[in-house]
C-alpha cells in the first residue's frame, strides 16, 4: 500500500471526515485490522479563511503548496487537498510536488458520468458556487453545473462557515439545504454534488429528490484505490 498525503485543516471536521472515510475504505478492501497508510499536514483554517475573505489566493496557494511539499518529503506517494473550495489553487499546489495530485473535481466528474448524468446541481461555499474554477473544470469533463440563485447561495455559504465548520448541526439549516436541492432538481439537475466536505454532516441522499454525489467520499475512495492499485 502506498502512502496517501492529505492537506487538512479546512476545517478540522473536514480532515476528520477524510481520515474516517479513507480508513473505512481501506478496511473494506483489505479486511482485518488494516488502515490506510497516510500522512497529514494540517493548516490553520483561520488563516485560510483570512486569505479567502481578502481574495488573496496567491497567499493561500503558497501555504498549501508548502504543505504539499512537506507531504512529499514525508513519503507521500500522492497528495490530496481535503477541501473543495481550495481547489481554486490546485495548479500551484500541483506544481510544488513531483508525485501525483489527485484532483477532487476530476474524480467527482468521473463518478457523475459513470452514473449516466451530465447535468448536476452544486452546493458548496460561495467561492465554489460563484467562481469559475469548479464549474469550468466540470464543463471541460462533460458535466454541466447548476447553482442556486444568489439568496440561496448566501444561505448555503453562511451555514457552512457559521455552523458546519464549527460542528453545529441545526434542523432549520437542513431544511434550507433540502429546499435548495429540490429547486435545483426542478431546474433540471439530475443529481446534486455535495461540493463541500462538511455538507454530508448535515444532509444525505435521503434529503435529495435526485441522486447525490458526495465529493468527499468519492475522493477518499479514489485515494484508497490508487494507494492499493
Amino acid at each position: 500500500m502506498r502512502t496517501i498525503g492529505l492537506i487538512g485543516g479546512m476545517s478540522w471536521q473536514a480532515s476528520a471526515e477524510y481520515y474516517r472515510l479513507i480508513n473505512e475504505a481501506a478496511a473494506a478492501r483489505l479486511g482485518g485490522q488494516h488502515n490506510a497508510k497516510s500522512v497529514m499536514v494540517t493548516v490553520d483554517f483561520d488563516e485560510i479563511v483570512a486569505f479567502q475573505q481578502a481574495g488573496d489566493w496567491e497567499g493561500a496557494a503558497k501555504t498549501l503548496a508548502e504543505a504539499a511539499a512537506a507531504l512529499e518529503r514525508a513519503g507521500a506517494a500522492m497528495v490530496a487537498l481535503c477541501a473543495n473550495t481550495m481547489h481554486v489553487v490546485a495548479e500551484p499546489v500541483t506544481a510544488a510536488i513531483s508525485v501525483p495530485f489527485v484532483h477532487l473535481v476530476d474524480v467527482t466528474a468521473d463518478a457523475v458520468k459513470a452514473a449516466g448524468i451530465t447535468r448536476v446541481g452544486l452546493l458548496g461555499t460561495r467561492y465554489t458556487m460563484e467562481m469559475d474554477f469548479y464549474k469550468d473544470r466540470m464543463a471541460e469533463l462533460g458535466v454541466e453545473v447548476l447553482v442556486p440563485p444568489a439568496e440561496e447561495r448566501a444561505a448555503v455559504h453562511d451555514i457552512i462557515y457559521g455552523e458546519l465548520t464549527l460542528g453545529v448541526l441545526r434542523e432549520e439549516s437542513r431544511e434550507v439545504y433540502r429546499r435548495g436541492m429540490a429547486r435545483l432538481a426542478e431546474r433540471g439537475a439530475a443529481g446534486i454534488i455535495f461540493g463541500c466536505t462538511e455538507i454530508p454532516l448535515l444532509v444525505s441522499a435521503a434529503d435529495s429528490p435526485v441522486p447525490v454525489f458526495d465529493s468527499t467520499r468519492i475522493h477518499a475512495e479514489r485515494l484508497v484505490g490508487l494507494a492499493l492499485d
